[in-house]
């Protein structure tokens, strides 16, 4: 793996989609936002349309960067993109997920989110303004 994490900050109709971790034990009950290691020979795109498909069930086009990259453990970065649903009618669920969950701009401090995707919050209000 090349250190890049990949998220999407999927937007619909004013809401970010979050999901809720399972495991492991010590984020399990977190949120965050989809997405996954972007794999040897990926783009930062072709990473992020491939893990929403597995965790989400659904289809998204990828648009601009949100945000700077987010410093993880091990030298890995956080890296998000702006989203949208190709299908807007689609529903996204939970595959490897809790939970999922769209939050407009005044549930974003509702949920708990994991530390990195924390530290994006104010782009991500200013993504959802």
């Amino acid at each position: 793996m090349n250190g890049v994490i990949v998220g999407a900050a999927l937007v619909r109709d004013g809401k970010l989609l979050a999901q809720q971790r399972a495991w492991p034990a010590d984020h399990a009950g977190q949120w965050e936002l989809p997405g996954g290691g972007v794999e040897p020979g990926e783009s930062d795109a072709f990473a992020l349309a491939r893990e929403c498909s597995e965790e989400l069930d659904v289809v998204i086009e990828v648009g601009a960067r949100v945000g700077d990259d987010v410093p993880l453990p091990g030298g890995k970065v956080l890296r998000i993109y702006a989203a949208s649903l190709v299908s807007p009618g689609e529903e996204p669920r939970a595959v490897e997920h809790r939970a999922v969950r769209w939050l407009g701009l005044d549930d974003l401090d509702d949920v708990d989110w994991l530390p990195a995707d924390r530290l994006l919050l104010p782009d991500l209000r200013a993504l959802l303004s």
